[in-house]
């Protein structure tokens, strides 16, 4: 392939490269492939393992220790279905052991996908010395477009101690399975942990310092969960942050703001992650940050620097992998397709994968009121069929938001089992701005937890 060239002013500059990528995550990966393929010269620089925090270090691996969370439960209800389970064990090192595996078989397949569309990989920082100058390891390339792909990573606190605490990165490499876990925060990752080491058999507290978990999401979400997850055995406290962390003799020793102190064999913190920018050049050429440091960019990701772009979380707008992949495919089709495009970031479903799971498309209620005044309300909430057997206690909710004046559907909500693979399909209707009476015209799959979604007919009506 030959050089790339453009020409600036009257003279024709030569690039080592169309498009030189900077953090090879899931949405480096992709843009750097699909600007391969529409003609591009691209080279991409990951420091780190190919793959990013999603394959490598997030929800990939997450997920798989949500899957052997389960079981424990599993086992339990398995006996009012009439298995006989006998004495269970489980050992830490093995999942630890078997998930490793599963990443470096993903690692792989992400480095096949590179060299299967010509990407160029450097394995080393990257930084950027001019508009069109990367140095990369000893090297230094030049290319014609600059993408910024870098991610976030986990915030640690300046609490006194804190060189005691992990983060969820040190979370999928303990040696040992930790019997007393306390978790720091309320946002979707610690609900995450704190799930995970509890179905595992730990002695979970969660700490959160404000007044309700899942901020952002919809206030009856968080307060049904808030309630499951406790029914579960998760001292779940609210108003509450450590001030300090001592090591002892038999674990940590836990002060908190109020003076309670608690003894725990591991600490993880979960309160928050902040864009990879630092160190990457960006001051050398003028592109702007937002005030936590996220890179300013347009709708079509563009910098303050016109043929610099970045996507992902290291943008800060939706820090969600499937996003970061859409923006960046984009990207490759607004800069090499001759295509102008936009990533769409209204209706974009998403799931935490609590125990039980939530599932979320559209406004919070809060947000609806605010947007369009009066809406309608649809709420049901029951025991899930498997429990009628085992006794357990667990409930499911769904949450339907109505635009009366268009009677547009506006924001659904799931807690429940499966609600990730629900809202899903549910997100297509959203993106298709369906009507609650075209919810109620579909027919329900029976029995299911999906189905209360098109079955609610009674408006909501606060006492």
């Amino acid at each position: 392939m030959p050089s790339p060239a453009s020409v600036i002013g009257n003279c024709k500059v030569e690039f080592d490269y169309d498009l030189f990528v900077i953090g090879a995550g899931s949405g480096g990966v992709r843009a750097s492939r699909i600007s391969s393929g529409l003609g591009a010269k691209v080279a991409i620089a990951e420091e780190f393992r190919v793959g990013g925090t999603c394959v490598i270090r997030g929800c990939v691996p997450k997920k798989l220790l949500v899957y052997a969370s389960h079981f424990s439960e599993d086992f339990e209800d398995a006996a009012a279905y009439g298995w006989t389970v006998g004495e269970t064990s489980h050992s830490w090192k093995t999942l630890i052991h078997n998930k490793d595996k599963e990443i470096d078989r993903l690692n792989g397949i992400y480095h096949n996908i590179l060299d299967n569309n010509n990407v160029t990989l450097y394995q080393a920082r990257a930084t950027i010395v001019d508009k069109n100058t990367v140095r990369v390891g000893e090297e230094t390339v030049t290319a014609k477009y600059i993408l910024i792909a870098t991610g976030g990573a986990p915030v640690m606190p300046d609490v006194p101690g804190i060189e005691h605490a992990i983060s969820s990165n040190e979370a999928f490499h303990l040696e040992e399975f930790p019997k007393r876990v306390i978790v720091v925060g309320g946002g979707y990752i610690a609900v995450e942990f704190a799930g995970i080491f509890n179905g595992l058999g730990a002695d979970v507290t969660q700490l959160y310092r404000s007044t309700q978990i899942l901020r952002g999401f919809d206030a009856d979400i968080q307060m049904f969960l808030s309630e499951e997850i406790r029914k579960k055995g998760i001292d779940l406290r609210t108003h509450s942050n450590p001030a300090k962390i001592e090591k002892t003799d038999s674990g940590l020793k836990v002060t908190l703001e109020d003076g309670d102190v608690l003894e725990t064999d591991a600490i993880l913190y979960a309160t928050g992650r902040k864009p990879n920018t630092d160190n990457l050049g960006l001051e050398n050429v003028g592109v702007e940050l937002k005030e936590n440091g996220a890179v300013k960019v347009t709708p079509e990701s563009q910098t303050t620097v016109d043929n610099i772009y970045a996507i992902g979380d290291v943008t800060d707008r939706i820090a969600l992998t499937p996003v970061a992949i859409h923006e960046g495919m984009a990207f490759a089709e607004t800069v090499f397709g001759n295509r102008l495009r936009a990533m769409d970031h209204e209706n974009v479903p998403s799931a935490v994968f609590s125990q039980p799971q939530v599932g979320t498309v559209g406004l919070t209620e809060a947000e609806a009121r605010e947007k369009f005044g009066e809406v309608d309300i649809y709420k049901s909430q029951f025991r899930p069929m498997k429990m009628t057997l085992t006794g357990g206690t667990e409930q499911a909710f769904v949450k339907l938001i109505v635009d009366p004046k268009t009677d547009i559907v506006v924001g659904v909500h799931i807690v429940g089992a499966d609600a990730a693979e629900i809202i899903q399909s549910v997100g297509i209707a959203l993106k298709c701005k369906a009507t609650k009476a075209q919810f109620d015209a579909t027919v329900g799959v029976h029995p299911s937890l999906a189905e209360e979604i098109v079955t609610m007919r009674e408006k909501f009506v606060a006492a």
